[in-house]
């Protein structure tokens, strides 16, 4: 396959991943809370600790989205996956706003 085709095909699902990878970030803030405190106990700086957190949780983050826009890429078709991605983010952002507002 040609670079460029390679490089096409991606960057049409890159809107997807980069939404499942938002929508799916607070769920997966629990494996990420266990690396944290496995982190506190290891011999790196705080400063080194908290970068080393970033870019895991980061890639945590885009390796769920990129399997699950492939997979629903596979089933639904992309701009369905992209559509469900962009759905999964604002119901996040809903319940959060609605959490907020139940507490006041």
């Amino acid at each position: 396959m040609p670079p460029d085709l390679t490089f096409s095909l991606w960057s049409s699902l890159l809107p997807g991943i980069a939404l499942w990878a938002l929508a799916l970030y607070l769920p997966l803030s629990v494996p990420i809370a266990r690396f944290e405190e496995s982190l506190a106990e290891g011999p790196l700086t705080a400063s080194t600790q908290q970068i080393v957190l970033v870019l895991a949780s980061l890639a945590l983050a885009l390796a769920v989205g990129v399997v699950v826009e492939l997979v629903l890429c596979w089933a639904l078709g992309p701009g369905w996956s992209s559509s469900l991605g962009l759905m999964a983010v604002l119901a996040g952002l809903f319940w959060s706003v609605a959490s907020r507002q139940g507490k006041d």
